[in-house]
């Protein structure tokens, strides 16, 4: 493993380990998406998906891991009007692969809590 990597992957976890340190106890009322950590190589965000709140449509060009902090069911509906359903464990992670060309989609959380998780997409994943 070169260095580059060694070090980012080594901030990627010291990342979680203060994400997970200060989780707190009140609900959230609005989905979010929180910036972590970003450099050639990775990109790594917070996002916090309340029930009847999904993500406004996107897309990923890049393939990324999920980490669930706090778990729950997600539905990924294709604007086209296709979905797939996720079941995330808290303190699992899972690997999403970059969207088709063309596509966008929104996530919508199917539960009755928040659902918590730490997106690490990998920039350079083509090469």
């Amino acid at each position: 493993m070169n260095r580059t990597v060694a070090l980012n992957v080594a901030a990627i976890i010291a990342i979680l380990l203060v994400a997970s340190a200060v989780s707190s106890s009140d609900q959230p009322s609005s989905t979010q998406r929180i910036p972590q950590f970003e450099n050639a190589h990775v990109k790594v965000w917070k996002s916090i998906i309340v029930p009847n709140a999904p993500l406004a449509l996107h897309r990923h060009d890049h393939g990324r891991v999920i980490i669930a902090l706090q778990g729950g069911t997600i539905k990924i509906e294709d604007q086209s009007g296709t979905s797939e359903t996720h079941v995330w464990e808290t303190g699992k992670a899972y690997w999403l692969p970059a969207n088709p060309p063309r596509t966008m989609h929104t996530d919508v959380n199917v539960g009755d809590h928040p659902i918590e998780v730490m997106v690490v997409e990998v920039e350079d994943d083509k090469s």
